[in-house]
């Protein structure tokens, strides 16, 4: 990066001579099928699998996937004679895909898109984009080297009417916004994920590439192929939840990062093997004056909003929104104000249908014009980096200060050691 220019001012002066790149890349006919590969076939790969199918050039000519019965049961339902992987390398060798759906666990999202890229193809990549905030600089720093369409899959950014939204609240809709909201609701208690003891990985089922650049470890039901949310290691709720969420605020706010980040909470009910909380709560600090909360209560499942995904608390309008609408409550003037409404009430329903369809669409239309995507990788990365702050908050117990132009936190070196970790070999991000 040039001397004396943020972070910010790059990606604003870059995103020209970006679009322009990719705009130079290979190009696809209007009528050209998009010939896909999948890594990871389980429960959200056979989700973006079935996303795919409405849309008539998309093709899925490859799977792969370290546990047999997905490659089994989604190459059956395929058919034409897809081909089976178990080892994403020699996917990605197959010359004529054009890009691929990457839906493994969390902590292989960085290695599987920075290799995908730099082996040619577009890659549409599940949200959380990465496990660390530095991964995903280096997903985005591999996009712009390769040139290649990398959408993140926070699919309401393909919404017409969140993007509708986002810009009337640009416009003064519900007036100054100083506090935004949104939870995880789930009540686990008592067991959980449950407990299980260490053990011998299934016969068909490639535990140590499972793992990949984490470290060894012995096998345990309650972490594969799914429980793996509940595993710092691995994941964590903040990112596989909130990032939907704090993206949507992000979004309707305009905010690149917070300024200041705080989060407190515990295992305080659930007797489960997890080493993450059952009960946490985030509060961001955002540079435009207002604090975002996330929620994450896996131990009460009651309702903490009136409705909705998002709460936006403006001096007009209280908003509640979700993917069927979205709803206003005028503000009346409190303490020595006027007490009248403020505006009118505001009652929207969505004509948009199933967004992850919607975002495939995007993705697909993308990779032919080559156009940056609706979630592109660095939106992507963005609004990742808000949970992995929440992590590394409580981890910390800190309230932690963020630079976003540098990416670093200003007040903690230490905390700053978690912004990555040390692969296990042979595994190396470029």
């Amino acid at each position: 990066m040039t001397t004396g220019m943020s972070r910010r001012t790059f990606v604003k002066a870059a995103a020209v001579s970006v679009a322009a790149g990719l705009a130079a890349g290979r190009a696809h006919g209007a009528n050209d099928k998009i010939r896909l590969g999948v890594i990871g076939a389980g429960n959200r790969g056979g989700q973006l699998i079935e996303a795919a199918q409405p849309h008539a050039d998309a093709q899925i000519v490859a799977l792969c996937d370290v546990y047999q019965p997905h490659l089994k049961k989604w190459a059956e339902k395929i058919g034409g004679g897809v081909k089976q992987y178990r080892d994403f390398r020699e996917l990605l060798e197959q010359k004529d895909i054009d890009a691929v759906l990457v839906a493994s666990p969390d902590h292989w999202h960085a290695l599987h898109t920075v290799m995908a890229c730099d082996a040619g193809k577009d890659v549409y990549v599940e949200k959380p984009l990465s496990i660390t905030i530095h991964e995903g600089r280096k997903m985005v720093e591999a996009a712009r080297r390769t040139q290649r369409i990398v959408q993140v899959g926070t699919q309401r950014r393909s919404g017409k009417m969140y993007a509708e939204l986002a810009q009337r609240l640009r416009d003064g809709l519900i007036g100054k916004v100083t506090v935004a909201r949104c939870y995880r609701l789930e009540n686990m208690w008592p067991n959980g994920i449950g407990k299980a003891a260490d053990g011998d990985a299934p016969a068909d089922l490639d535990w140590d590439m499972w793992l990949g650049p984490r470290p060894k470890r012995a096998f345990r039901e309650t972490i594969a192929p799914y429980k793996f949310r509940w595993w710092q290691a691995y994941s964590s709720q903040v990112a596989n939840w909130g990032v939907h969420f704090l993206d949507v605020i992000r979004w309707m706010l305009e905010e690149t990062g917070p300024s200041a980040v705080a989060a407190l909470g515990g295992k305080f009910a659930v007797d489960d093997d997890r080493d993450i909380p059952d009960t946490m709560e985030v509060t961001y600090e955002l540079p435009s004056g207002a604090l975002a909360i996330f929620g994450q209560y896996e131990a009460s499942g009651a309702d903490a909003m009136k409705r909705g995904y998002v709460e936006l608390r403006g001096t007009k309008g209280t908003l509640y929104i979700d993917d069927a609408g979205y709803e206003i409550l005028p503000e009346r003037g409190g303490q020595f104000q006027d007490p009248a409404p403020r505006m009118e009430p505001v009652d929207v329903k969505s004509a948009d249908g199933d967004l992850t369809v919607q975002h495939i669409r995007n993705f697909l239309d993308c990779v032919k014009s080559r156009a940056l995507p609706a979630a592109d990788v660095e939106i992507g990365h963005r609004s990742t980096t808000f949970s992995h702050l929440a992590n590394i908050a409580f981890a910390t117990r800190s309230v932690i200060e963020w630079d976003a132009d540098k990416e670093r936190i200003t007040n903690n070196q230490k905390a700053n050691d978690l912004l990555h970790y040390k692969y296990r070999k042979p595994w190396t991000l470029a």
